[in-house]
């Protein structure tokens, strides 16, 4: 019996274990999509305890503590930080099998030298250790250095003025590699009621005044530019939904007239507009050599009434969402035949969507360029050990494995970056099981190439990304 995160866990062939050990264990990361706050690694941000970096902004966990009765106080609330760890040592030792029972335990190897396990009766003894290691404090730039973090991408509002990325680029040599990512929801948001609020603020940042579609496209214009000066190669979308209508500027022009009046506006309207702003932007990354990110398939905020006290991305999103696939493939079609198609990256949190999304992804080329749709790490909901296989067989059945771009953390804590060395294990075990069915040659050279291709090598020619080794 194989003991607890040893080693070996998660690998079960031979050629898995040796992969994992010769070609993916001191792999360097690159993270082109997360939600860390730019602010906490330029001023270097000190961690006091466990609980500020294991449970803050961390809604993985704290959907886990609500299923587990814990009172709001000890997930979001004003509870001490020891009450709120105990709360999660507790809920822990019911996870097993969930990915979090291995993160968790990964998180506190990695980051803090802890070889035993977590549970409600050893919390103080652990909170304790942990608290020696932390000393005055751990800084982000510790983390990151212990994680050989090599580069990330942050997610920013178009209307931020990337204060932190440029402080951070002009201070001394600093690793990782830090760079923004144009995350233009709100504007595509039109039914929202705040979307007057959010184009005065566009038109203020952009000093160009939003009142129809061609003053819209120059004030995007100029935020993507000035995003381009601060190093930005990628641009993320949450879409709830996809539906692609057609529609003329001048339906444009009115729906953002009503709007403007705080009118309401059609759900047909409201997929004209998006339409038309989304081809917009994609074909403005295309000239500017971005990538584009599209994420399908959540059903955000539930429960209205913790919506309403707690608001967004604190653990009530699920899967769903109407996407028309149909609809997708006219967009990406509409953007090639008009050469306005940039690098594309979909992904879904719909296990169901795997064979739809690789099945399109391999229908649109561009000579000298590896996949030019990619079929997006699985994610949040799938970013498991049964999911994670699932989407690697999937892309393997349709397309190229060894094209793709590999892991993402896509999360708010700095500890996340385990998460990489959780996929590189399956990743192996995937292509060892390739190798001990006879499915595909036990080369070592072309087995390890795969791997680092996969794990580190494929993203930074994707994106176009540069560090510094």
């Amino acid at each position: 019996m194989e003991r607890f995160l040893s080693e070996n866990f998660l690998l079960k062939s031979q050629t898995g274990k040796r992969l994992y050990r010769e070609a993916a264990c001191n792999l360097p990361i690159v993270d082109y999509h997360c939600h860390i706050d730019p602010a906490d690694i330029a001023s270097d941000r000190v961690y006091r305890t466990p609980s500020q970096l294991w449970l803050d902004h961390d809604h993985y966990k704290w959907r886990l503590l609500r299923s587990n009765g814990v009172d709001e106080a000890y997930i979001t609330g004003d509870a001490d930080d020891f009450s709120k760890f105990e709360q999660w040592a507790k809920t822990l030792e019911k996870a097993a099998g969930n990915p979090l029972y291995l993160w968790s335990h990964m998180e506190l190897k990695h980051f803090f030298g802890y070889e035993g396990y977590l549970k409600g009766s050893n919390a103080a003894g652990v909170w304790d250790f942990c608290m020696k290691k932390i000393g005055t404090g751990i800084r982000a730039s510790d983390l990151l250095r212990k994680a050989d973090v090599r580069l990330l991408c942050t997610t920013d509002d178009p209307v931020s003025d990337l204060s932190w990325h440029r402080e951070y680029r002009a201070g001394s040599t600093h690793a990782p590699r830090m760079l923004p990512t144009f995350r233009p929801d709100r504007i595509l948001a039109v039914g929202n009621r705040d979307y007057p609020q959010y184009t005065a603020e566009l038109s203020a940042c952009a000093k160009i005044s939003v009142t129809d579609f061609e003053s819209l496209r120059r004030a995007l214009d100029q935020r993507m530019d000035y995003f381009s000066e601060n190093g930005c190669r990628l641009s993320d979308h949450s879409l709830s939904e996809f539906h692609l209508y057609p529609w003329k500027e001048r339906e444009i022009d009115e729906i953002m007239r009503i709007r403007a009046g705080n009118g309401v506006v059609s759900t047909e309207q409201q997929h004209q507009y998006r339409s038309a702003v989304l081809c917009y932007l994609a074909g403005s990354y295309a000239r500017r050599g971005w990538a584009m990110q599209l994420h399908f398939g959540v059903h955000r905020n539930v429960n209205s009434m913790m919506f309403a006290t707690l608001g967004a991305d604190t653990g009530f999103d699920c899967i769903g969402g109407p996407v028309s696939y149909q609809d997708v493939a006219r967009f990406l079609d509409t953007l090639h035949r008009n050469n306005n198609l940039p690098r594309t990256v979909i992904y879904s949190i719909d296990p169901g969507d795997n064979a739809v999304i690789d099945s399109l992804a391999y229908s649109f080329h561009e000579p000298g360029t590896r996949s030019l749709i990619q079929h997006g790490a699985a994610w949040w909901f799938n970013d498991h050990k049964d999911g994670i296989r699932q989407h690697l067989s999937s892309l393997a059945a349709q397309g190229l494995l060894g094209t793709f771009i590999g892991m993402l953390t896509d999360s708010r804590s700095l500890l996340s970056y385990v998460r990489h060395d959780y996929f590189r294990r399956i990743l192996c075990e995937f292509l060892g099981d390739l190798v001990d069915a006879g499915e595909y040659p036990n080369d070592p050279q072309l087995l390890e190439t795969l791997v680092k291709d996969i794990s580190y090598r494929n993203s930074l020619a994707y994106f176009g990304l540069e560090i510094d080794v």
